[in-house]
C-alpha cells in the first residue's frame, strides 16, 4: 500500500469527565450516519468506551498506547485505517498531558489533531485562558480547535465564543442534554449493549453536534487536519503457534473486558475461536483451552453462582488438564466467595481457593507487564477487589521499567492446568508468551 493522507482528529480534554466519549461517538456517528466511513480509535487500556465507538462507527475499535500496544502497532493499525477511511478518531485518555505516555505524545507522534472537549459549564472567560493552555502548554502540538461541551444557553455560548480570540479555534458549543448521556458504573462507562436506547443516546448527541461548526464540516472542510500516513513494512505475522487448536471464551454482561486485538491475535496463530456465556448457563464448547476475561463478576454474582452448567462443564476441563487463562474478572468467578460492598457473601464457582472483597476505591490501577518463560506480555491492572488465597503467586507482574517483587504487581497463580490473575494481558506485544497461556504448560519454547 502507498502512503496516503487522511482527516485524523484526537479527541482530548483537560481532565477526566469532560465528555470525551460522547463528543467522540457523536462525531463518529454523525459521519457514519452519512455513510462515510469511519474509524475510531481508543488511546490507552480501556475496553469500555470501544463498545459505544464500535456502536457510532459500525468498524471494530483498536487501542492505541505507545507503551502497551507499541509504537509499530499504533503505525501499522493508523496507517491501514487511513487507506480505508474518510475520517480517523483517536479518544485520548485523562487529561491532554496526564500518564507516561500521554495522549499528547500519541497526537504528537503521528500528527494527529488535537481537538480539546472542555466541561464549560461552569466557567466563561476562563474557557479561553484553558484552550490557550491547552494548546500552547506543549510547541508544535498540532491543533484543531476547542469545543465547548455541557453549555447552559446560547448566552453561555456567546461568552465562551468570545473568549476565544481565534475564530477557526473554535469549533462550537454543545447543550447540556439528558438524552445524550452516557451512563456509567464504578468501572467507567456501561457497556453500550446493555443500554436499551443507546442508538438513540448516540443520535441525540450526534444531532447536538451538527448544529455546530464542527458538526457542519464537510469531508473537504475535515482535509484541513489531514494527516499523512506513510507505508510501513508489516512485521506483526506471528507462527502458527496454535493452529489447529479451538478457544471457548466466555463473553456476555459479566465477562465482557476483551480486546478485539487479542481475538485478532489468537485467529492470526490460527486459533478457531468459539464463544459462550456463563451468565445463560452455557456449557463450555468442546475445546483446548478456555479464555475467561475480565468484566463484572460483581453485578452477576447469584446468577454465576447458579450456572452450574457452565460450571460442572468447566470443571470438567480442568479436570482434564486442558489450559484455562482467567484475568480479572474471569478470575474472581473461579474463587469460592464474593464479598460484596454492602457486605453479602455470594457463593462462586469454587474452582480455585479463596475468596474475593469488592471495595468502595480501586485496588490496584496502572500498566503492568508479566515475564514469562516464553516472553514479556504487556498490558495494564484496573479493579476494585482484593482476594485472600491459599494460593501462592508463580510469578508477579511489574510496572514498566522495572522488576517484579514480592510486594508490587498482580500475581499470578497455578493450580493445574489453570492459570489466573487480575493482570488484562495484550496479546500482540508477544504472540508467542500469549499462546503459552493457551497451551499446556512448556510446550511452547
Amino acid at each position: 500500500m502507498p502512503s496516503t493522507r487522511c482527516p485524523a482528529i484526537l479527541v482530548a480534554a483537560p481532565a477526566s469527565g469532560q465528555g470525551k466519549t460522547t463528543i467522540t461517538s457523536a462525531l463518529a456517528r454523525l459521519h457514519a450516519r452519512q455513510g462515510r466511513r469511519v474509524r475510531v480509535f481508543k488511546c490507552g487500556p480501556d475496553f469500555l468506551d470501544p463498545y459505544w465507538h464500535t456502536l457510532a462507527s459500525g468498524a471494530p475499535v483498536y487501542q492505541l498506547d505507545l507503551w502497551m500496544t507499541g509504537e509499530e502497532d499504533c503505525q501499522a493499525r493508523l496507517t491501514a485505517a487511513a487507506h480505508e477511511a474518510d475520517l480517523i478518531i483517536v479518544e485520548g485518555v485523562m487529561g491532554l498531558y496526564d500518564g507516561e505516555p500521554s495522549a499528547a505524545d500519541l497526537a504528537q507522534r503521528f500528527g494527529l489533531h488535537v481537538l480539546a472537549v472542555v466541561d464549560a459549564s461552569a466557567m466563561a472567560g476562563t474557557f479561553g485562558a484553558l484552550a490557550f493552555g491547552l494548546q500552547h502548554y506543549r510547541k508544535d502540538l498540532p491543533w484543531a480547535g476547542v469545543l465547548a461541551n455541557r453549555v447552559a444557553s446560547t448566552g453561555h455560548a456567546y461568552m465562551l465564543r468570545n473568549a476565544i480570540p481565534e475564530a477557526r479555534n473554535w469549533l462550537g458549543a454543545v447543550m447540556r442534554n439528558a438524552d445524550m448521556t452516557l451512563p456509567e458504573r464504578h468501572l467507567g462507562l456501561t457497556v453500550a449493549s446493555e443500554v436499551p436506547d443507546a442508538m438513540a443516546r448516540l443520535d441525540a448527541a450526534a444531532d447536538a453536534l451538527q448544529d455546530t461548526p464542527l458538526g457542519q464540516m464537510s469531508l473537504q472542510d475535515l482535509r484541513r487536519w489531514d494527516t499523512e500516513f506513510p507505508l510501513l513494512h508489516d512485521a506483526r505475522a506471528v507462527p502458527a503457534l496454535l493452529a489447529g487448536k479451538t478457544i471457548a471464551i466466555a463473553r456476555d454482561a459479566a465477562f465482557c473486558f476483551i480486546y478485539t486485538a487479542n481475538l485478532d491475535c489468537l485467529q492470526s496463530m490460527g486459533a478457531t475461536l468459539r464463544f459462550f456465556s456463563p451468565l445463560a448457563n452455557e456449557a463450555v464448547p468442546d475445546c483446548d483451552a478456555v479464555w475467561l476475561p475480565g468484566g463484572y463478576p460483581e453485578l452477576h454474582a447469584d446468577r454465576i453462582a447458579g450456572s452450574a452448567q457452565t460450571r460442572s462443564s468447566l470443571a470438567q476441563h480442568i479436570a482434564a488438564a486442558k489450559p484455562v487463562w482467567a484475568e480479572c474478572g474471569g478470575m474472581m468467578a473461579l474463587f469460592e466467595t464474593l464479598v460484596t460492598t454492602d457486605g453479602q457473601t455470594h457463593a462462586l464457582w469454587g474452582l480455585l481457593p479463596g475468596e474475593v472483597t469488592m471495595h468502595t476505591r480501586l485496588a490496584a490501577l496502572g500498566p503492568q507487564q508479566l515475564e514469562l518463560a516464553t516472553g514479556l506480555l504487556r498490558g495494564h491492572t484496573f479493579h476494585y477487589s482484593t482476594t485472600e488465597t491459599t494460593l501462592q503467586p508463580v510469578a508477579r507482574t511489574a510496572r514498566p521499567q522495572t522488576e517484579p517483587s514480592p510486594q508490587a504487581g498482580e500475581a499470578l497463580w497455578q493450580q493445574g492446568a489453570v492459570r489466573a490473575s487480575y493482570f488484562h494481558a495484550w496479546f500482540p506485544s508477544s504472540p508467542t508468551a500469549a499462546a503459552s497461556l493457551f497451551l499446556p504448560t512448556g510446550e511452547v519454547t
